[in-house]
This record gives structure tokens, C-alpha cells and sequence, in this order.
């Protein structure tokens, strides 16, 4: 059994900075890549940010949605944990950020998803 686990949420007012970070934990045989979604109120939920190793322990990089470039950041801490440094936040980034680790377990490969942090940027 794979849980996908995400932590860091909050309120912060416009211009500030949050970092969230997800952990996936259980037998993991390989891990091709970890993403972050997110979803407002109302709307569909989109990628925001995506890392990708292929299983390999060289990284082919990361690709982001064009509302955060240059504003947010991943970062893979280790082989099973995905960081996500947010600054310049804007109230159009509140939502509900999810993570979603793409990986070979026990039960062959498949995507598992975390519950969720809630992120609120207002003043």
C-alpha cells in the first residue's frame, strides 16, 4: 500500500511565500515522477507542476504551468519527496494543492494521490 501525503498549506497574504511538501511512503519499487495539481473552488483541477526522473536517478527535469513560471519551484528532496516553493503568491493562486506520485508498487504502476493542503493567499 502506497499514501501520498502533503503538508505546508496555509494562509499568506499577497506576495508572500509558502513551501509545501509531499512524501510518498510504502513499497515503492520505482518512482517515475511526482506532480503538483491544484484546484479552486469551482474550477477544474489543474498541473501545476510536474518532475520527472523516468525511474532513473538522473532527473529530466521539470515543467511548469505558465501561471507559476518563474514564481514557483520544485524541488525533489529525495527519491519519494517533492517540494513546492511558492513566492510572489497571488490570490488567483488559492486552491486546494494536491500531489500525485506516478510509481511501480505492489500492485504494478499506478497513480496515487494525496488528500490535499489547502493554500489561501488574501490579505
Amino acid at each position: 500500500q502506497v499514501h501520498v501525503v502533503e503538508s505546508g498549506g496555509g494562509l499568506v497574504q499577497p506576495g508572500g511565500s509558502l513551501r509545501l511538501s509531499c512524501t510518498a511512503s510504502g513499497t515503492i519499487f520505482v518512482m517515475y515522477s511526482m506532480a503538483w495539481y491544484r484546484q479552486a473552488p469551482g474550477k477544474q483541477r489543474e498541473l501545476v507542476a510536474v518532475h520527472n526522473t523516468g525511474g532513473t536517478a538522473v532527473s529530466s527535469g521539470a515543467n511548469y504551468a505558465d501561471s507559476v513560471k518563474g514564481r514557483f519551484t520544485v524541488s525533489r528532496d529525495n527519491q519519494n519527496t517533492l517540494g513546492l516553493q511558492m513566492n510572489s503568491l497571488k490570490p488567483e493562486d488559492t486552491a486546494v494543492y494536491y500531489c500525485k506520485a506516478h510509481l511501480r508498487g505492489n500492485e504494478g504502476v499506478r497513480e496515487y494521490w494525496g488528500q490535499g493542503t489547502q493554500v489561501t493567499v488574501s490579505s
